[in-house]
């Protein structure tokens, strides 16, 4: 069967494949990190963040074909509305990436301290954000903006278990000074973990305007 694929076809794979393979390396990030946090793993965690440099090259990879693109071929249409979406989803995905380093370097400093009984709901909470990355990434392989705005809808989880572990936190500390300094490394950790969580929405927004050319950006939640 004959290849119809125009060149720059050729590069839009590239670029996607490059794009899936950073998000990819930021989504092991986050789950290292976090089993570095339950199973006091300093050895992991240090290894997200040695590995965090490999995640900065990817991207600058991503940048340069990302311009290459719109120098060389002059992309039109759908086709400028995707390498668009990739030059802001890339350096929000590598964000993504540095959030877990942060996480990871809490962990190292909370494994010198004695451990806490119970890590709340935290291990949940990445797991939802965890998912979210992964539906993200999925929508933006196959153009799917209706998966994009039900990712974005999930971020009202993070949001509610955010909250939710805070107040637990805040009380442990309020409660039990010896807490306080393990518990203000879990604040850190669970901040992060929102912050994951807003810039897979951010990353969803672009997926929505790379499939339907709408900017959804300022839009409240029934609009949606």
């Amino acid at each position: 069967m004959t290849d119809h694929l125009r060149p720059i076809d050729h590069d839009l794979n590239r670029l996607r494949d490059k794009l899936l393979m950073l998000g990819g390396r930021a989504e092991t990030a986050i789950a290292q990190a976090i089993r570095a946090l339950v199973e006091r793993d300093s050895e992991l965690a240090e290894q997200v963040i040695r590995d965090d440099d490999k995640i900065d090259q990817l991207e600058n990879e991503v940048d340069e074909l990302c311009i290459d693109i719109l120098v060389l071929r002059q992309p039109t249409a759908s086709d400028l509305r995707f390498v668009i979406a990739a030059v802001k989803t890339a350096p929000a995905i590598e964000r993504i990436a540095d959030h877990a380093v942060n996480i990871a370097r809490h962990v190292l400093r909370l494994n010198q301290e004695p451990q806490l009984k119970v890590y709340f709901d935290i291990p949940e909470m990445a797991r939802i954000v965890q998912q979210m990355l992964l539906d993200g990434l999925d929508a933006f392989t196959s153009h799917d903006a209706e998966k994009a705005l039900e990712t974005i809808r999930h971020d009202d989880q993070a949001d509610a278990l955010y909250k939710r572990i805070y107040d637990e936190l805040i009380h442990l500390m309020a409660t039990d000074a010896s807490t306080v300094r393990r518990g203000a490394e879990l604040l850190f950790i669970i901040k992060h973990l929102e912050r994951i969580a807003d810039y897979v929405t951010n990353i969803c927004e672009q997926i929505v305007y790379m499939a339907r050319g709408e900017v959804i950006k300022h839009r409240e939640w029934p609009e949606l």
